[in-house]
């Protein structure tokens, strides 16, 4: 069964199914440019209301008439409950007197484990960062908003092209049911794909002056209506795009924030308006889809004007005199309309993009990605250091570095207890950010690693399998149990094991939000691989591609994306795509005990 377009794991057969290959374009055509930039993959499953088509008989001549009515009488009722929600959703996303549960999911369906001590914190200590009080008292939107610009009708010269499906409304209209749609950027193109359709075409394809570096899908706001798209570019520019209605804004327009090239993006999940983009000045930055760009200007930490591999505009940021050191804390600047800029914030004030300001290291930030219970973010940088973040608090609670070289990818497993990297050092790593400590070392690849993921079918609290993909041109699955890895023998004195009772001081900083600094280190210096388990592949997978860039994994699917932007998706066995998983992991809250078990 081993070929090139297919692989036997060990629960059964993978294959390709569908594939979707770069446009060949002449070398004249502003479109054709070398693939610099990775590509990268955003996938968003949408449910499309069912047809119910009339059936013929007696009761077309009996009951039409009635069935009409009943529907009329059906949409109607539909329309006053939308009515009735809508204040309640926007009172959600916008007041700032609400609890900050109204941002983000109740803790039913929390995926991280919860080991914070229940300490009372301020409303304002929770919820500084996704709000501004002298706007959201007074200001209630009336309905969801829409990209301003149509793009099939811009005059823009940032879009060059744009070309759509021959009958895509039609066939968007015909769509019933569970339909997976994917988005990933190659050259100077942006494609949008009907995943399972196997078409030859995609149903649209876009073609910027800029290269699409990075993009996500808001889960939180999808639906057969519109689709909430954000896209980075290597100008720095950020364009919100909804494909169904072909409409689009853009932000940081021509680098009015920052002009430095977009890394990574990411919507706060639960979130219709706010998400995060990194760049590769070393910044994380908060934006508001719905709010203007304003006149802002970033302060320089002392020292960072004299590092060499960072370039700054000493005309959009001010330097400051205090001293920074980027493994202990990271540098937040507010925006004259931040909560915290003005104390209570000033009656009066236009609250503009950006909602906050971000400094985390003196080289550029990688990647970023969300713990699941939305707590924290996972932030990794070309100075080879992990960071985890309290996003609410704008504070830095760990620092981890990497065995040799920068990190270049990060996941975090979806019961919220490990984070994985890859990096230059052809290793993936398992942290536990409970614990502060290095679980694992994944030895496979013989090249830099490109991205890794969670398979979330097979994660179920015990065992973890994920993937990787890298310069090797290789697609690797591992299996990662922590009960069963062994001891190391040799522990080195300058990295001692963490106890428990550490670990539930940690999550009670974690979990009360408050600013109080505790005298546990933030930094964590890597520790030796004698001192380390290490984790053999299940598979390995050599493909006869270009340098492999992007791994994602779909309930029926695994797809793999190559820098030219040759994108693969391979089915999984139908023992996994047909029946149920073995045991997922719980959504709910976990107590210390449970991780007893996994320490080794």
């Amino acid at each position: 069964m081993e070929s090139d377009s297919a692989f036997v794991a060990p629960e059964g057969v993978y294959s390709v199914t569908e594939e979707h290959k770069p446009l060949q374009v002449p070398t004249h055509s502003s479109t054709a440019a070398h693939p610099i930039y990775q590509t990268r993959l955003s996938s968003i499953t949408v449910r499309f209301p069912q047809k119910h088509p009339a059936s013929p008989g007696l009761a077309q001549f009996l009951g039409a008439n009635l069935t009409k009515d009943l529907k009329k009488d059906k949409e109607k009722e539909r329309e006053k409950d939308v009515v009735k929600e809508r204040p309640l959703l926007e009172e959600r996303s916008m007041s700032s007197s609400d609890t900050p549960e109204d941002n983000f999911p109740s803790p039913d369906v929390l995926a991280t484990p919860d080991l914070s001590v229940s300490t009372p914190a301020t409303e304002h200590q929770q919820y500084k960062l996704f709000s501004h009080p002298s706007i959201s008292a007074t200001k209630k939107k009336s309905h969801i908003s829409r990209p301003k610009h149509n793009m099939r009708t811009t005059s823009s010269t940032f879009i060059t092209r744009l070309q759509s499906a021959e009958g895509l409304n039609k066939t968007l209209a015909a769509k019933q049911g569970e339909v997976t749609f994917l988005f990933y950027n190659t050259g100077k193109a942006f494609l949008w794909i009907d995943v399972g359709a196997k078409a030859k075409e995609p149903l649209t394809r876009i073609s910027f002056s800029a290269y699409p570096t990075c993009h996500d899908v808001n889960p939180s706001t999808a639906s057969s209506e519109r689709l909430d798209v954000i896209i980075g570019f290597s100008t720095g520019d950020l364009v919100w795009f909804d494909p169904l209605s072909s409409r689009y804004c853009r932000l940081n327009k021509q680098g009015t924030i920052t002009s430095s090239i977009c890394t990574a993006v990411r919507w706060v999940p639960s979130s219709p308006t706010l998400f995060l983009a990194s760049h590769a000045d070393g910044t994380i930055i908060v934006y508001d889809k719905e709010r203007e760009d304003g006149l802002f200007t970033a302060s320089i930490p002392n020292g960072l004007t004299n590092t060499p591999h960072i370039n700054v505009n000493v005309h959009h940021t001010s330097p400051v005199s205090d001293e920074w050191d980027p493994l202990s804390t990271m540098f937040v600047t507010p925006p004259p309309w931040h909560p915290e800029a003005t104390g209570k914030g000033e009656k009066g004030v236009v609250a503009k993009n950006p909602v906050s300001h971000w400094r985390l290291c003196r080289r550029g930030v990688v990647d970023f990605v969300f713990s699941p219970d939305i707590k924290y973010v996972a932030a990794i940088s070309e100075d080879g250091c992990l960071r985890v973040i309290d996003p609410l608090a704008e504070q830095l609670v760990d620092c981890y570095a990497s065995y040799f070289g920068s990190l270049t990818c990060v996941a975090w497993s979806p019961d919220g207890r490990f984070i994985l990297t890859g990096g230059q050092d052809d290793l993936l790593t398992i942290f536990s950010p409970w614990e502060q400590r290095v679980v694992a070392r994944c030895q496979g690849h013989s090249s830099f690693v490109s991205a890794v993921a969670f398979d979330e079918l097979r994660c179920d609290g015990r065992t973890y399998r994920f993937g990787s993909v890298g310069e090797d041109n290789k697609l690797i699955l591992w299996d990662f149990s922590s009960g069963a890895l062994h001891r190391p023998k040799h522990l080195g004195a300058h990295h001692p094991r963490t106890s428990m009772s550490s670990s539930i001081s940690l999550a009670y900083r974690r979990g009360t939000g408050s600013t109080i600094q505790l005298s546990a280190p933030r930094y964590h210096p890597a520790p030796s691989r004698n001192e380390v388990s290490t984790v053999q592949p299940v598979l390995v997978k050599q493909l006869d591609a270009d340098l492999l860039t992007s791994l994602a994994f779909l309930p029926r699917a695994l797809i793999t994306a190559s820098k030219a932007g040759h994108v693969r998706l391979w089915v999984r066995p139908l023992v996994m795509a047909n029946a149920s998983p073995r045991r997922r992991h719980t959504r709910g809250t976990l107590s210390v005990t449970d991780f007893q078990g996994a320490v080794p």
